[in-house]
Protein backbone atom coordinates (compact mmCIF):
# COMPACT_ATOMS: atom_id res chain seq x y z
CA UNK A 1 0.00 0.00 0.00
CA UNK A 2 2.89 2.41 0.61
CA UNK A 3 4.36 1.54 -2.67
CA UNK A 4 0.90 2.45 -4.26
CA UNK A 5 0.66 5.96 -2.43
CA UNK A 6 4.22 6.90 -3.08
CA UNK A 7 3.58 6.08 -6.79
CA UNK A 8 0.61 8.00 -6.66
CA UNK A 9 1.96 11.07 -4.68
CA UNK A 10 -1.48 10.70 -1.68
CA UNK A 11 -0.57 11.10 1.61
CA UNK A 12 -3.13 9.70 3.68
CA UNK A 13 -5.10 6.01 3.72
CA UNK A 14 -8.64 7.83 3.41
CA UNK A 15 -7.52 9.36 0.21
CA UNK A 16 -6.60 6.01 -0.86
CA UNK A 17 -10.19 4.48 -0.05
CA UNK A 18 -12.17 7.47 -2.14
CA UNK A 19 -9.74 6.42 -5.22
CA UNK A 20 -10.60 3.14 -5.34
CA UNK A 21 -13.99 3.71 -4.30
CA UNK A 22 -14.07 6.35 -7.45
CA UNK A 23 -12.85 3.55 -9.62
CA UNK A 24 -15.44 0.99 -8.48
CA UNK A 25 -18.70 3.07 -8.70
CA UNK A 26 -17.01 4.31 -12.33
CA UNK A 27 -16.49 0.90 -13.84
CA UNK A 28 -20.08 0.01 -13.01
CA UNK A 29 -21.73 3.67 -14.45
CA UNK A 30 -19.77 3.46 -17.49
CA UNK A 31 -21.79 0.14 -18.59
CA UNK A 32 -24.83 1.56 -16.96
CA UNK A 33 -24.87 4.61 -19.23
CA UNK A 34 -23.17 3.03 -22.35
CA UNK A 35 -26.01 0.33 -22.57
CA UNK A 36 -28.83 2.76 -23.14
CA UNK A 37 -26.47 5.09 -25.45
CA UNK A 38 -25.68 2.30 -28.18
CA UNK A 39 -29.01 1.41 -28.01
CA UNK A 40 -29.89 4.82 -28.73
CA UNK A 41 -27.78 5.41 -31.90
CA UNK A 42 -29.42 1.94 -32.93
CA UNK A 43 -26.49 -0.11 -32.71
CA UNK A 44 -27.80 -3.59 -31.89
CA UNK A 45 -25.44 -7.11 -32.99
CA UNK A 46 -28.74 -8.08 -35.44
CA UNK A 47 -27.94 -5.42 -37.86
CA UNK A 48 -24.51 -5.26 -37.77
CA UNK A 49 -21.58 -7.65 -37.40
CA UNK A 50 -21.30 -8.90 -34.00
CA UNK A 51 -17.10 -8.18 -34.08
CA UNK A 52 -18.36 -4.47 -35.13
CA UNK A 53 -20.70 -3.98 -32.73
CA UNK A 54 -18.22 -5.35 -29.79
CA UNK A 55 -15.71 -2.81 -30.90
CA UNK A 56 -18.00 0.15 -30.41
CA UNK A 57 -19.30 -1.19 -27.35
CA UNK A 58 -15.45 -0.91 -26.18
CA UNK A 59 -15.03 2.30 -27.31
CA UNK A 60 -18.19 3.87 -26.67
CA UNK A 61 -17.61 2.18 -23.07
CA UNK A 62 -13.40 3.38 -22.47
CA UNK A 63 -14.89 7.04 -23.91
CA UNK A 64 -17.88 7.10 -20.94
CA UNK A 65 -15.56 5.30 -18.26
CA UNK A 66 -12.76 8.62 -18.32
CA UNK A 67 -16.17 11.49 -18.76
CA UNK A 68 -17.48 9.62 -15.74
CA UNK A 69 -13.99 8.97 -13.91
CA UNK A 70 -13.77 12.79 -14.04
CA UNK A 71 -17.28 13.63 -12.54
CA UNK A 72 -16.73 11.22 -10.01
CA UNK A 73 -13.36 11.90 -9.21
CA UNK A 74 -14.62 16.00 -9.22
CA UNK A 75 -17.84 15.11 -6.70
CA UNK A 76 -15.52 12.93 -4.67
CA UNK A 77 -12.82 16.03 -4.02
CA UNK A 78 -10.08 13.81 -6.65
CA UNK A 79 -10.91 15.96 -9.51
CA UNK A 80 -6.88 16.57 -10.04
CA UNK A 81 -5.92 13.24 -9.58
CA UNK A 82 -7.64 11.81 -11.32
CA UNK A 83 -6.97 14.50 -14.37
CA UNK A 84 -3.17 14.48 -13.81
CA UNK A 85 -2.79 10.98 -13.30
CA UNK A 86 -4.85 9.04 -15.23
CA UNK A 87 -6.66 10.91 -17.77
CA UNK A 88 -4.36 13.11 -18.73
CA UNK A 89 -1.39 10.34 -18.82
CA UNK A 90 -3.70 8.11 -20.87
CA UNK A 91 -4.74 10.91 -23.42
CA UNK A 92 -0.92 12.03 -23.55
CA UNK A 93 -0.23 8.31 -24.61
CA UNK A 94 -2.65 8.11 -27.11
CA UNK A 95 -1.36 11.29 -28.78
CA UNK A 96 -4.63 13.04 -28.64
CA UNK A 97 -3.45 15.42 -25.90
CA UNK A 98 0.03 17.09 -26.43
CA UNK A 99 2.20 17.80 -23.18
Amino acid sequence: MQQLKQRWGITSNFQILIIFFVFSITGSASLYVSRPFIAFLGIRTDTMHPVLYWILFVLISFISYQILLLIFGWIFGQYNFFWNKMVKKMLIRMRILKT
